[in-house]
């Protein structure tokens, strides 16, 4: 196969027909391990090693560089602004043209050399009459007798003190208990020709005296404000006798102890612990356990305080939460203070006694927090703990003397606030003058050029200072791809996983665009992409398929879009063309007449909205990146429905109230995170199918004549794994300099299990050979075992087939460790009042593979459940009962219901985005 050079290149066809396989393990994998091993043995031990590719031959392969769909780590100082440098632009920015500013008064502090204040002083008209003062006393009690001996003595005959002007000789006695402010007159003057050399004598004089400090005192100036100017040749308030030190990037980096806020370290929060998560659920009553770290006492001794606790405040153990009254919860979490609580247990050595205040759940956690030495104990009281802004810097997490520091009125970490859009415009309207201007020039372009970067590939709602760990793994591939875009390389293959991922049909024409721009740098970009918008922009296609799994791994077309669409032998070309195509449903579904109310949502960015979800219905939340639709559903929906059913300790997003909750019985949020964080995790141990897989190979005559049970067959206990490699069936081998290396196990030879267990067979294969199947290859072998093959059957209905029973969990993708979740819950029996929730399902799915798990979903709806979809696929959205569209923006512009309603009513609102992109899909 030839793939042509320096053009953008999608790489698409069903899921698990060899897409990745191609783009990632063959030509990125190659490209980077080229390059790698260029490089000297010891540079080489830093660097990822990748895998020789299973090829024959690959020429012209350029360096690859892989953006994929990672979310970012979980350093908490790694910030968007870090991540993308434009943080490190910033804080050159404000080391060097930033005006330092008094962090506890407020005044402008900037030091001058005695040209720049002669010049200044000179600005004034010729004739204005000026006094030269020396400050030498602000605002300090005392009678000061020995500085107006020392005046007297250095010939000085004028002084002014509290503002007024006298001489020296005149000087009464000053009040000791009373403030006072004194400033030696230095000087009397009248601007006019040939001055200049007296003007800077007179201030180098009183600079001396005052400690590099000048007042210069304008009596007939109107403008009260105008009258006195002061000078400094160091940065000093002249109020507060506070010093500034000089000012470099490193004052403004929070990861550096000259800039980092000394009460977090730069962190922006602190560990508190929260009343929220000490009683999560308030619906529950002190005897239900509403408060978390008291849930497993039941003592006579514990049960006697807490009845005479309530007492004391009028109220019992039996009360929700909630409806307890203020003063008892106040006690309850800092303390009764001064009111004391009796009560008496009796015990075996006789009646006990208790008679003091309670010392309060916060302060008593806090307490046990630094005594002991246990860490188990304190991870225990950390998960009452929650991050909340540091009382210090406010979240800033820098110093107080770097966020006294401002361009245009804003400090560092208020433009670090701003939304990337807002910020933008910042930074373009900023013109400063002189050499200012001069020095700011090319670092604003740099910051302009990159925020632009971001802006183009949708991401216009994130605020630079957005802690990394928060953002999903769609708006970390998009930042790299922007970063990237910045780095201006050419003569690069890059590869990228799905950019369209999270992104509304708004943003990614955006995106399109920042390729299009890669490619024009003289780059290859090859995109896996199934969004057709992607594909027709390409200038050449290729189509894997024409299956999966084993049934893939084929090019079906590769050529040009018009080409393409003309193919056929190709199912991504019957629906790009339209002579296949997803139905519009001919009726939409009314509901089951009750609903769920969220009743004034304010979580993150929602403007308390009031947000109704009507049940027995297939209902989509619209909206374009960052309008707040997963604030809505899973932060405050999905949290308060598994709190109120299942009792659970998340913590629920802001609202007034929910009304609606007696029509659901079970709550379940099918997400994208791992099915299991080990390799030994897989779709057969999470969905329950090797269970039944192992008690079948236990009921054969082999295994039951040798006595094995089904213990036998597991590969994570011993008795059948092999003890060799532990059931791994690799082993890593440490290289020191060099990186590891993994080989297979030579006892077992990669299979997982001693050869004993492998002599037993079902249908002529071992439990090995059993994992290794695809789960359509399964579905016929055991096709006559109805409690497995039902199973298989709703793995291969989510559009996963052609992954195998036993592939390690950490090789599946995020969508199809979804929809092995999914399938898991469908295999389970449906109560009929179940609410599904899936955040973005059709994540990695091909447009056949969204048609059959929209049969699934449309399936769970019939049987009177409810599913709620966050979702961008205008395939998906078409098909909905009812969409819930969000905006009108990202970030702070966003939060706001547009529109409720049928797909129908929805595209016919002027101010939805995703109604403008669905009405054409409506009409055809």
């Amino acid at each position: 196969m030839d793939i042509p050079r320096h053009q953008l290149v999608v790489v698409t066809g069903l899921s698990g027909s060899g897409k990745s396989t191609l783009a990632f393990d063959t030509l990125y994998a190659e490209g980077q391990r080229r390059y790698v091993e260029s490089l000297s043995t010891y540079a080489r031990q830093f660097l990822e090693r990748m895998e020789k590719p299973d090829v024959d031959r690959i020429e012209g392969l350029s360096p690859a560089i892989a953006i994929e769909q990672k979310a970012a780590g979980h350093n908490p100082r790694s910030t968007v602004g870090t991540v993308t440098e434009i943080h490190d632009y910033l804080r050159l920015l404000f080391a060097r043209i930033g005006t330092p500013y008094c962090h506890k008064c407020g005044i402008p502090i900037t030091s001058q050399s005695i040209d720049e204040m002669v010049d200044k002083v000179l600005a004034y008209p010729e004739g204005s009459r000026l006094i030269i003062l020396a400050p030498l006393v602000a605002e300090r009690k005392g009678t000061h007798q020995e500085i107006l001996k020392r005046l007297k003595k250095d010939g000085f005959a004028r002084v002014r003190i509290n503002g007024t002007l006298m001489a020296l000789e005149e000087v009464q006695t000053l009040a000791k208990s009373a403030k006072h402010s004194i400033e030696a007159v230095v000087d009397r003057l009248v601007i006019k020709a040939g001055i200049r050399n007296r003007i800077a004598d007179s201030l180098e004089l009183a600079m001396g005296l005052a400690g590099g400090v000048v007042e210069v005192f304008f009596p007939d100036s109107p403008d009260a404000a105008q009258q006195i100017q002061r000078f400094s040749e160091k940065a000093t308030c002249h109020i507060c006798g506070i010093g500034y030190n000089d000012l470099t990037p490193a004052s403004f980096s929070f990861n550096s102890p000259q800039g980092a806020c000394p009460e977090c370290d730069g962190l922006g929060t602190k560990a508190v612990l929260d009343p929220d998560l000490i009683v999560p659920n308030m619906e529950l009553s002190l005897r239900e356990g509403a408060v978390l770290p008291w849930s497993n006492r039941q003592s006579v001794y514990f049960m006697e305080f807490l009845e005479a606790f309530t007492q004391k405040y009028g109220t019992d153990i039996y009360t929700p939460f909630k409806d307890l009254p203020e003063g008892f919860r106040k006690a309850l979490f800092n303390g009764s203070g001064n009111q004391v609580i009796h009560f008496a247990v009796d015990r075996e050595t006789g009646r006990s006694l208790y008679n003091k205040p309670f010392e309060g759940l916060i302060p008593q956690l806090l307490r046990r927090y630094r005594e002991t030495e246990s860490s188990q104990s304190q991870e225990e009281i950390q998960q009452y703990m929650a991050f909340h802004p540091c009382p210090a810097c406010d979240g800033a997490r820098l110093r107080p003397e770097s966020r006294a520091v401002k361009i245009n009125g804003l400090a560092i970490h208020e433009v670090s606030a701003c939304a990337i859009a807002q910020a933008a415009a910042f930074f373009q309207a900023l013109r400063p003058e002189g050499q200012k201007g001069i020095i700011a020039e090319k670092i604003v372009k740099d910051i302009v050029e990159r925020l632009a970067f971001l802006n183009d590939v949708g991401l216009s709602y994130l605020t630079l200072e957005r802690a990394a760990h928060t953002l999903s793994g769609g708006e970390s591939q998009r930042i790299r791809l922007a970063t990237q875009i910045g780095a201006k390389l050419t003569g690069v293959l890059y590869v990228l996983d799905e950019p369209s991922i999270g992104l509304h049909q708004r943003d990614n024409r955006k995106l399109l665009q920042s390729l299009l721009r890669m490619r024009d740098q003289g780059n290859s970009v090859l995109v896996v992409e199934h969004d057709q918008e992607t594909i027709g922009a390409a200038d050449y296609v290729i189509d894997m398929g024409p299956g999966a799994g084993i049934q893939g791994g084929q090019v079906v077309f590769a050529g040009t879009y018009p080409s393409l669409l003309l193919a056929e032998n190709s199912l991504t070309a019957e629906y790009l063309s339209g002579r296949k195509q997803i139905a519009v449903p001919s009726h939409r579904r009314a509901g089951n007449g009750a609903a769920i109310t969220i009743v004034g949502a304010e979580h993150n960015n929602l403007k308390r909205i009031t947000a109704t979800f009507p049940l027995g219905c297939f209902i989509c939340v619209t909206g374009v990146s960052g309008s707040g639709k997963s604030s809505l559903v899973i932060d405050t929906l999905y949290s308060v429905l598994a709190q109120h059913l299942y009792r659970t300790r998340t913590r629920s997003g802001r609202h007034t109230a929910i009304q609606g909750l007696a029509s659901i019985d079970k709550v379940i949020n099918i997400d994208q995170s791992p099915i299991g964080r080990t390799p030994r995790s897989n779709p057969g141990t999470y969905t329950g199918l090797f269970s039944f897989i192992r008690d079948l190979f236990s009921k054969t005559s082999e295994a039951r004549m040798r006595g094995y049970k089904p213990g036998r067959f597991s590969f994570n206990v011993k008795g059948g794994r092999c003890e060799a490699c532990k059931g791994e069936g690799i082993i890593k081998i440490e290289m020191h300099f060099l990186p590891d290396v993994y080989v297979p196990c030579d006892v077992c030879h990669g299979r997982r299990y001693n050869r004993e267990t492998l002599e037993v067979r079902f249908k002529g294969k071992n439990i090995a050979e059993v994992l290794d199947l695809t789960v359509r290859q399964a579905i016929d072998f055991f096709q006559n075992i109805a409690a497995i093959r039902e199973k298989l059957l709703t793995l291969d209905e989510v559009g996963i087939g052609y992954i195998h029973l036993g592939q390690s969990a950490i090789t599946l993708s995020g969508g199809e460790a979804q929809r092995v979740k999914l399938s898991r819950e469908l295999s389970k029996r449906s109560t009929g009042s179940t609410l599904y929730i899936l955040d973005e399902p059709t994540t990695g799915l091909h447009m056949e593979d969204i048609r059959n798990l929209l049969q699934v979903l449309e399936r769970l709806v019939d049987s009177g459940n409810t599913v709620v979809v966050i979702e961008h696929n205008l395939d998906v959205i078409k098909t909905a009962d009812h969409i819930i569209d969000l905006g009108p923006e990202g970030g702070d512009a966003g939060g706001f219901i547009i529109g409720t309603g049928t797909p129908e009513e929805i595209a016919l609102l002027p101010d939805s985005y995703t109604g403008h992109f669905l009405k054409p899909i409506l009409m055809r």
